[in-house]
């Protein structure tokens, strides 16, 4: 079974993260509660988990019983406070995740719910290097981002020929022979791929512009300046992308560990000191999703200015608040990383003699093997992205989604619209071309007044008749009738039904629109 048979296709794009939160829980739809602050405290009272966290008089308290809590994921972005050890065993006994990053977004760690281990799993996968294993596994990784990555610049970034230059690197992976050769393919289709982002426009609200820096318009280049990588980045759009790959890393390692993996151990990422290789090698699967993502959000929404702050060395940074709602696409990442993990846990397991003739570990993620017996699709359902604000272009206020605008930005533009359409209609009422049409109007109404005689006029049909008979009538009569019917203007029309009584010579005309007639 090949890897293409075995892992999902990417996402569809996704939407800005604007989760709806309960107004009985803090926590949200998909079971997601972000902690940041400074003195946060995790621990056990009266059998409830009570929660403490916040800025100085700004804190909150929550408690969570062991029922109807849905709590998923709990991430912690702080390094000051404590969890108590039954704190933790309670998270573990409800089937929830715990991960903690620092204020950079670096993960610092992440634990979950663990599969039994199996120590020949992980001898298998200590020795990836040398049978062989972990050069098929890194070229079938890396065939997936950059096919990931091709379809978001073929599609999404509308750069044909980046997609192009993208498809001819993956076409050499198949001739590569080693870890080093696979590295260059994916660093330089890298640099061809990110060099698509950079003159993408970051909008901001009308009303947030003067306070916006001008490096904070433009997506820019993935190194920061401050460290020469993708750390510490210096505007709001590389900042946005480095939490979501932090929260697709700590959903890799969750998703390792639960198949009983070492996530320490990687295969394409060289052995490094405080990091978790193979999580960082099974998001690399995951990224494209990411970056269609955030594509789709920051090319169609404007970002809040309030939701950005700036460190004195020049580091973008999130604001808690925003952070907490990027946290709820967690559970999307973690679905998109769940079958290349299973994969990844099936190709060690059979480059093992002794394991390959056992029955293949289960797919404990996706549940892909009880779905294939049930003849249901090999993948699940996808996760929907949450539901985000539709945000006023102009000051950046939440409004309705069937809105363009807010009432206030929409009154005051109109207000100024109106001044110069007002100003454009007396330019044009009062041109040359306007004032010619005018004057042979005039000259028409005036000969057709000058040849109508009152004898022409039915006796019948007096003044009294077609002021209490005929003008009642009228008003229920559209303007475009009234105006086809005797050839006049649409204001003259208006005027009529209004109770305008109109020259005699259209009397005639307009009691046979209304059915008055002699005797009637």
């Amino acid at each position: 079974m090949t890897t293409m048979e075995v892992l999902a296709p990417m996402a569809a794009s996704g939407t800005l993260p604007q989760p709806v939160f309960s107004r009985k829980s803090p926590i949200g739809r998909r079971g997601v509660l972000t902690l940041s602050g400074f003195g946060i405290k995790i621990r056990m009272q009266g059998g409830h988990l009570d929660i403490e966290d916040g800025i100085g008089p700004e804190r909150r308290t929550i408690r969570l019983a062991r029922i109807g809590h849905n709590l998923k994921r709990l991430v912690c972005i702080s390094e000051d406070g404590f969890a108590t050890l039954a704190a933790l065993k309670w998270i573990s006994d409800v089937g929830a995740s715990f991960v903690m990053l620092n204020r950079n977004g670096k993960v610092l760690f992440a634990t979950g719910p663990n599969a039994p281990s199996d120590v020949r799993l992980r001898r298998a996968q200590a020795v990836a290097h040398t049978s062989g294993s972990a050069l098929r596994i890194a070229r079938e990784l890396i065939d997936q981002k950059l096919a990931g990555q091709e379809q978001v610049a073929r599609h999404k970034l509308t750069a044909p020929n980046c997609a192009e230059k993208i498809h001819c690197y993956r076409s050499e992976l198949a001739e590569a022979d080693d870890l080093n050769r696979i590295r260059l393919i994916e660093s330089r289709a890298a640099a061809v791929y990110w060099s698509a982002w950079r003159a993408l426009p970051v909008v901001f609200p009308t009303k947030d512009q003067p306070r916006v820096p001008a490096h904070w318009r433009a997506f820019g280049t993935r190194v920061s300046p401050l460290t020469g990588s993708p750390r510490l980045a210096v505007n709001p759009g590389n900042a946005i992308l480095n939490y979501l790959y932090s929260l697709l890393e700590s959903e890799a390692r969750l998703a390792a560990t639960a198949l009983g993996l070492d996530p320490g151990l990687g295969v394409l990422h060289v052995d490094t000191k405080a990091r978790d290789s193979l999580a960082c090698d099974l998001m690399e699967t995951a990224r494209p999703q990411v970056d269609a993502y955030l594509l789709d959000w920051i090319t169609r929404e404007p970002l809040r200015r309030q939701w950005f702050f700036e460190m004195p060395d020049g580091n973008c940074r999130l604001t808690a608040l925003f952070t907490a709602q990027l946290s709820e696409t967690a559970p999307m990442w973690g679905r998109a990383v769940a079958p290349f993990a299973e994969w990844v846990t099936r190709a060690l397991w059979s480059s093992s003699a002794k394991l390959s003739r056992e029955p293949a570990p289960p797919t404990r993620l996706t549940q892909r093997t009880k779905r294939e017996v049930k003849g249901s699709p090999p993948s699940p359902p996808r996760i929907r992205a949450p539901k985000r604000a539709n945000l006023c272009p102009e000051c950046g206020k939440t409004i309705d989604t069937r809105s363009a605008k807010c009432a206030d930005c929409y009154g005051g533009n109109a207000s100024e619209r109106m001044t110069d359409v007002a100003r454009i209609g007396r330019e044009t009422a009062n041109s040359p071309e306007a004032r010619k049409k005018h004057a042979i109007t005039a000259r028409r109404n005036a000969l057709a007044q000058h040849a109508w005689k009152p004898s022409d006029q039915p006796a019948w049909l007096s003044a009294e008749l077609f002021t209490s008979k005929i003008q009642p009538l009228l008003t229920s009569v559209s303007m475009s009738a009234i105006r086809s019917s005797i050839g006049v203007s649409k204001w003259y029309a208006s005027k009529i039904r209004q109770g305008y009584r109109p020259h005699p010579r259209h009397w005639r005309m307009l009691a046979e629109l209304i059915g008055v007639s002699q005797g009637k």
